[in-house]
């Protein structure tokens, strides 16, 4: 088990805060995003009253902690040890209810932002504008102009104006929310720039037009090509990933009901009716990649699976290096900790 204080897991698993006030959305956008919760069901969900950590390692790359704080705690008191807890955060989510009067939040941003970023300025501050399915197109670009204005405003009279804010504008009835954790995740994953060129490569000699290094599990995109990404373009790989997942579940298994439903195997084509077909593949059992090509460009398909082929192991690669570093810090950490005294003061021998 990994100590809090430990710096190996920090490292190995970075810490994502989500905090907010109360009854802002921050244990519904959890449930939804990592519990496959539906989103009505979250109407029933009661009040966050602890501090709740959960550790998501549903892939090689999505591997994380998140520790969801209820919004009426003030871990500013002096018994909580608030530079412990920000001193190991790889990102921290404050989630703002768009659809209340956000002021109160503003000041809360500011006070935990300010408070964070003195213990540890490497932190990633993202701000989620959340519950914007209720917002008209118009009120929804005002409202986070008006939040984004008075946020930086905040912290330029602070005279703190080298923080840098991200916003988002979420909902959890729609894809907006795994788009938002998308881009925070990715800010964690030391090898996205590898991963990027990886699939630049890839779609520059395989005629696809946009590809999506997927979760399986969380939809979360943990890496896609320098091309811009297009809401809609990201709802349909959604939408493919749930129809293979369900599918293979369904006709996947062994008659004795064994086996894994997503596996190396595991391949779709769904032809849309606008001349453009979705091509997902198993990448590893936890990733798939997702293309959009042209049809004329998918007649060509035996070059798109041997580039294909090319890139699950440069992949593979990747990941065998990232495991060898990780083993490599732990064997460190734990040779750290043979190394500390006893409480009576007594040198540890190695077991």
């Amino acid at each position: 088990v990994l100590d809090f204080n430990d710096p190996f897991s920090t490292e190995v698993k970075p810490r994502i805060l989500l905090m907010g006030l109360r009854r802002s959305g921050k244990s519904s956008i959890q449930k939804v995003v990592f519990h496959k919760m539906s989103p009505n069901e979250t109407l029933f969900l009661e009040s966050t009253n602890k501090i709740c950590r959960e550790d998501v390692s549903n892939s090689s790359f999505v591997n994380f902690q998140i520790w969801d704080f209820p919004g009426q705690i003030d871990f500013f008191d002096p018994t909580f040890d608030y530079e412990m807890i920000f001193r190991g955060t790889g990102a921290l989510i404050f989630v703002i209810d768009s659809q209340d009067d956000y002021m109160e939040a503003l000041a809360r941003l500011h006070l935990t932002v300010t408070r964070a970023y003195k213990v540890n300025p490497d932190i990633n501050f993202e701000i989620f504008i959340h519950k914007v399915d209720g917002l008209s197109d118009d009120h929804k670009i005002e409202t986070q102009r008006d939040i984004h204005q008075r946020a930086n405003d905040d912290l330029a009279d602070a005279g703190l104006e080298k923080i840098h804010l991200s916003f988002y504008l979420t909902s959890i009835y729609d894809h907006s929310i795994f788009e938002a954790f998308s881009k925070v995740v990715q800010k964690l994953i030391p090898q996205l720039p590898t991963l990027e060129n990886l699939l630049n490569i890839f779609i520059s000699n395989s005629g696809i037009e946009k590809a999506f290094l997927f979760d399986v599990v969380s939809k979360i995109y943990i890496a896609t090509d320098s091309t811009p990404v297009d809401m809609q373009t990201y709802e349909l790989c959604c939408d493919m990933i749930d129809v293979v997942i369900d599918i293979s579940c369904i006709y996947g298994l062994k008659d004795d009901g064994t086996g894994t439903p997503y596996d190396k195997e595991s391949m779709a084509i769904i032809k849309l009716n606008n001349t453009t077909v979705l091509y997902l593949k198993e990448v590893t059992k936890f990733l798939a990649l997702v293309c959009f090509v042209r049809e004329e460009s998918f007649e060509r398909k035996g070059l798109i699976d041997y580039n294909f082929h090319c890139f699950r192991k440069a992949i593979q690669e990747v990941f065998e290096v990232r495991m060898k570093v990780v083993r490599s810090r732990k064997h460190q950490s734990h040779l750290q900790k043979s190394k500390r005294p006893t409480p009576n003061g007594t040198p540890r021998m190695p077991l």
